[in-house]
């Protein structure tokens, strides 16, 4: 038997009897569903941007005087510091679109990636929303206009995906502490698949305006979910969120019943 059958044969069987976790990643694919690591670092249990005592300055947001005012209007019931849920005006709790990267990185729910040659798209489970980024070789807009997700393209570097973003709506939160962003913020992400089950992304934002100095984040781990996985329908609906505000929130901050 010719023996570079013999070694194909082979191959395949071991591709079907290996675990998944010791199969080797696929090149410059990032294909699949992905749930967020539980103990993912950075990000706190309610959905926070970690401020880590590490003593690493790139770990740390500083405001500007700027963006420390426009912070000082956002007022957010399940932050680190959370006020009276009758004073909060967190926007997703009228339903506004989250944004990026709070969208993807702090609902803790799956993303699902798919890839062509001209786009990856990335459809998030909350709100049932996607995200295109360009890998047709286009460059970013000048001065896009502003978008809840922003503007997005990206490129492969070896085999990490490099995406730079621009041009998002200073209207959404970045996390649920409700730190600001203005409409000037630039995103690097960068996505690397180190096995067959894990991806891992770290993210650079660079916003002069309401920052003094870019912030870096710490690893973000993705793990691939089983192949059966769907995704569900997660959608924010405005006569549910208002009656949630109506009969559970106000009423835990001290607010009366509306009765009707």
């Amino acid at each position: 038997m010719d023996t570079r059958i013999v070694l194909l044969a082979t191959a395949a069987v071991l591709s079907l009897t290996l675990p998944a976790q010791s199969q080797p990643a696929p090149k410059r694919d990032l294909s699949g569903v992905w749930q967020p690591a539980r103990s993912i670092e950075g990000i706190q249990p309610n959905g926070a941007l970690n401020m880590p005592a590490d003593g690493k300055p790139e770990h740390d947001l500083h405001l500007t005087p700027y963006g420390l005012e426009l912070a000082k209007t956002h007022k957010s019931s399940n932050g680190t510091d959370p006020v009276n849920p009758t004073e909060e005006n967190d926007p997703a709790h009228v339903c506004d679109p989250q944004g990026f990267p709070r969208e993807e990185l702090f609902e803790m729910r799956a993303t699902e990636i798919l890839q062509t040659p001209n786009q990856v798209a990335m459809l998030y489970t909350y709100g049932r929303v996607w995200r295109i980024i360009w890998t047709d070789g286009r460059a970013l807009p000048a001065d896009p206009d502003p978008h809840w997700y922003g503007y997005s393209v990206g490129k492969w570097e070896g085999n990490v995906f490099v995406v730079q973003s621009k041009g998002f709506d200073d209207r959404s939160w970045l996390d649920a502490d409700g730190h600001p962003h203005s409409e000037d913020m630039q995103l690097e992400e960068r996505y690397r698949r180190t096995d067959h089950n894990t991806i891992e992304l770290s993210m650079t934002l660079t916003d002069p305006t309401a920052y003094t100095k870019p912030w870096v984040s710490e690893k973000f781990t993705f793990k691939m979910a089983d192949a059966k996985t769907e995704m569900r329908e997660d959608v924010c609906v405005p006569s549910v969120e208002a009656k949630y505000k109506e009969t559970i929130r106000e009423p835990a901050g001290g607010a009366a019943v509306v009765k009707k």
